[in-house]
């Protein structure tokens, strides 16, 4: 009966092995990540999506220049599709869904080459259930493609490590190029590739961790000059770009601080979107780093070595922001996958199931908000609804703070078809090429003339005149009167009506 039961046992694996290692950790993550993909409100990155997607590609163009330069090749990537797929906050997530879900099957295939089938199948089905995963495949920006090209650029890299070719050190050098334009900070990836080239070349593939067929000491020797001149095309086209971001720093990223030495132990909760599940996956893949050795170059350095070049840069320069270093996570799940493959499976995958029971709650918690605490959310639909209920002809609209990170402007704007007269832009985001329009010098006379106001300001307020500051306030509550207070998750929206001696 025992013996029965084995070969039943062998059999059901056997089968299981006739499936491609990257369908299941593909099918998860795309079951995942498309649940509740509609249910959080696009949120302030998401709306400067939404903002430079919809401009035309001149626009973009001096969008670019402006202030986001980095993030201008994903701007067009969107414009492109929002133009066949429109605009709204599902069309808008879907790229980063599919981009996740492709990194997923990329990163069982990676761990199937670097350690063995079944590391690559958990190393894929772990990274399917972390909440991180969810949240960057539901949001529209450009993290959940530079983690698959991250990966896809990994894969391409062994496999032409492997079996050199210039066709697949083609293939790596159009990843690459195409890792660099869409997230500049992911290019620190590049790093561990150097180093696993460098390692092959001085001493072979293997001590690289990279299993090869036998190849002639002349071609093993050229791996290093093909790999330069494979990444030749990412400093053509990210230098610049690079260049062009660097000047635009003090405006893009004024919210960021200087990196301290805790936001190291923060980290891994950053990135899997929960402390908890972050730790676990720490301590896992450290068992999986210690179980592959000399194997575990690639992985290690691939999630090491960014970490520490953009901590030590942000310690000099404001950089440090754990959602840029979102493709890294892979790696390091390929490492917990190595871990989970030298035990049975039913043990392994209890592992897996831990992690996803264990985020649950965070899990819900980023489909109600991607805002950050999630307990602070912005209910822009909420607010629009307000001003849509009882929006007449010839109303005005302010908002305060207009040069505001939380884009009150634009959030409005997505939720109504027909929003009130913006009365006091004298310039608008578009024709700026920013993300901001610009506003009257003096709002008296701007204002003159209207006699039903829609403000909105961020926080809640019993009394929204009182919170709107300088020249702007002093004509609001010199002209008019608050008729109506509604208090909305982040917002107050009050509605002003001119005053009778006015």
């Amino acid at each position: 009966m025992g013996q029965l039961s084995e070969r039943s046992a062998g059999t059901a694996w056997e089968h299981l092995r006739r499936v491609p290692v990257w369908l299941a950790p593909a099918l998860v993550t795309l079951a995942v990540t498309v649940t509740g993909l509609g249910s959080a409100q696009l949120w302030r990155d998401e709306l400067a999506t939404w903002s430079a997607a919809t401009r035309s590609p001149g626009d973009l163009a001096r969008l670019a220049g402006t202030i986001d330069a980095a993030t201008g090749p994903y701007y067009l990537l969107m414009h492109l599709w929002t133009g066949v797929f429109g605009d709204s906050t599902i069309a808008l997530r879907v790229p980063a869904v599919l981009a996740m879900t492709v990194a997923a099957g990329l990163l069982a295939v990676l761990g199937a080459r670097l350690v063995d089938r079944r590391g690559g199948l958990f190393a894929g089905l772990l990274f399917a259930v972390l909440p991180g995963t969810s949240r960057y495949g539901q949001e529209a920006r450009p993290y959940a493609l530079a983690t698959m090209l991250a990966v896809l650029a990994t894969l391409l890299l062994v496999s032409a490590l492997r079996r050199p070719s210039w066709a697949r050190w083609a293939g790596y050098a159009a990843a690459v190029a195409a890792l660099g334009l869409i997230h500049l900070i992911a290019l620190t990836v590049l790093a561990a590739h150097a180093l696993v080239v460098l390692v092959a070349w001085w001493r072979g593939p293997t001590p690289a961790g990279i299993v090869t067929p036998a190849q002639p000491d002349a071609t093993r020797d050229r791996r290093v000059w093909r790999w330069l001149v494979a990444v030749l095309p990412v400093a053509l086209l990210a230098g610049p770009l690079l260049v062009k971001a660097r000047t635009q720093q003090s405006r893009q990223l004024n919210w960021v601080h200087l990196a301290r030495l805790d936001d190291l132990t923060a980290l891994p909760g950053g990135v899997a979107q929960s402390s908890v599940v972050g730790g676990l996956l720490l301590g896992v893949a450290a068992l999986g780093a210690a179980r592959l050795g000399r194997r575990a170059l690639l992985p290690v350095s691939a999630v090491l070595l960014p970490v520490l070049l953009l901590f030590a840069a942000g310690t000099v320069v404001p950089l440090w922001v754990p959602r840029y270093l979102v493709f890294v996570v892979p790696f390091a799940c390929l490492l917990a996958g190595a871990a989970l493959a030298a035990v049975a499976a039913p043990a392994a995958l209890v592992v897996v199931v831990l992690a996803g029971l264990l985020g649950l709650p965070d899990q819900a918690a980023l489909r109600r908000t991607h805002e950050w605490p999630r307990s602070a959310p912005v209910d822009y639909a909420g607010a629009a609804r307000v001003i849509a209920d009882g929006q007449r002809p010839g109303d005005a609209v302010v908002y305060s703070p207009r040069h505001s990170w939380l884009f009150l402007d634009l959030g409005i704007e997505y939720h109504l078809s027909d929003p009130p007269r913006d009365v006091l832009v004298t310039e608008d985001e578009v024709r700026r090429g920013d993300l901001w329009a610009a506003e009257c010098p003096q709002p008296a006379p701007c204002l003159a003339g209207t006699t039903r106001v829609w403000l909105v300001v961020s926080g809640r307020h019993a009394e929204p005149l009182a919170a709107v500051p300088d020249a702007k306030g002093d004509a609001l509550r010199r002209d008019f009167t608050v008729a109506q207070v509604w208090q909305r998750p982040g917002l107050t929206v009050a509605l002003l009506t001119s005053r009778p001696d006015r």
